[in-house]
């Protein structure tokens, strides 16, 4: 079962800015969402509450990046909503 991702017009203008090397480990995180977007073993998806019923999930990249998607599984959609370096979501978002 595959989900379609849907990312957001401002975070592929993001992505475009980015060193070749690193858009290309970028694109390939958020194609392997397409398969498996939920939290596992390896560590790097994570579930986070936002409170008031929500829930979004993040995803490390290589060490340098983190993006933050949210999913619609009656859809099967994954819809990435952010895209920043590791230190840039830290600041936003906190150490979570």
């Amino acid at each position: 079962m595959t989900f379609e991702v849907k990312v957001h017009t401002r975070v592929i203008a993001y992505i475009n800015t980015v060193p070749e090397k690193s858009r290309r480990i970028i694109r390939k995180a958020l194609e392997d969402l397409e398969q498996n977007p939920y939290p596992g073993s390896r560590g790097d998806k994570e579930r986070l509450d936002v409170g008031h019923g929500r829930e979004i999930f993040r995803i490390h990249i290589a060490r340098t990046y983190t993006a933050f998607y949210s999913l619609d599984t009656e859809n099967r959609i994954v819809k990435v909503h952010d895209i920043l370096t590791t230190e840039q979501a830290h600041k936003k978002y906190g150490r979570i």
